[in-house]
């Protein structure tokens, strides 16, 4: 269970919707009156959702070695 909760796709759908609440939060608060000093938290809030989104989607994976095992009966 944890195995599918904590993969690729669901990291990348978790920072896609977290882009996306935090865009509609930040546009909604907008429309009803910010001061200068919240808009822009409420903007650095949503460049940093975004910039988790880019990072779940281009962070190189972990590279696969192959790996030989010595055996004491192996004739090689």
């Amino acid at each position: 269970m944890l195995k599918a909760l904590f993969s690729q796709g669901m990291a990348e759908w978790g920072t896609a919707c977290l882009v996306f609440v935090s865009g509609a939060m930040a546009g909604r608060l907008l429309a009803t009156g910010m001061n200068e000093v919240q808009a822009l938290g409420a903007l650095m809030a949503v460049l940093a959702s975004m910039t988790a989104a880019v990072a779940v989607r281009i962070w190189p994976a972990p590279e696969q070695s192959p790996v030989r095992i010595e055996r004491d009966d192996d004739p090689r």
